[in-house]
């Protein structure tokens, strides 16, 4: 269950996110990051912790400011929406279904990159997905 206070905490560290006067880190399709995804409302994934962040994997960059994401998890989860894969000795699930575009300014800290196959299995997913 949500609480109103945690939206306002949200909407502090949202604040301080879209503040932040930084260079746009270097990203490449396939990095994997940190990246504060925010208290969100109904099937939409919140991040973790008090940065309320999730790793992300940047599937499609939009110049230097922005990217589609898609969020991943440690639950292990099957069907047509989520791919799984493995980082650093890890199974991750990637969640399809809550892809979206992210500003580089919500980025925390890079985790490492998708080897390639893993990385092909995730957009051809979301081709399928999609079409």
């Amino acid at each position: 269950m949500q609480t109103v206070d945690r939206f306002l905490e949200w909407i502090g560290v949202k604040q301080k996110l879209a503040g932040r006067d930084y260079e746009p880190p270097f990203l490449r399709e396939g990095d994997l990051w940190w990246c504060g995804i925010g208290e969100n409302v109904g099937i939409e994934i919140n991040g973790k912790s008090h940065d309320f962040t999730r790793p992300v994997i940047v599937v499609k960059k939009f110049g230097r400011f922005g990217f589609l994401g898609v969020p991943t998890s440690t639950k292990q989860r099957t069907g047509s929406w989520y791919v799984t894969f493995s980082h650093k000795g890890i199974k991750e699930t990637a969640l399809l279904s809550q892809m979206r575009v992210f500003s580089y300014k919500r980025l925390h800290t890079k985790m490492g990159e998708l080897d390639q196959t893993d990385m092909r299995n995730v957009k051809e997913a979301l081709a399928r997905l999609l079409t």
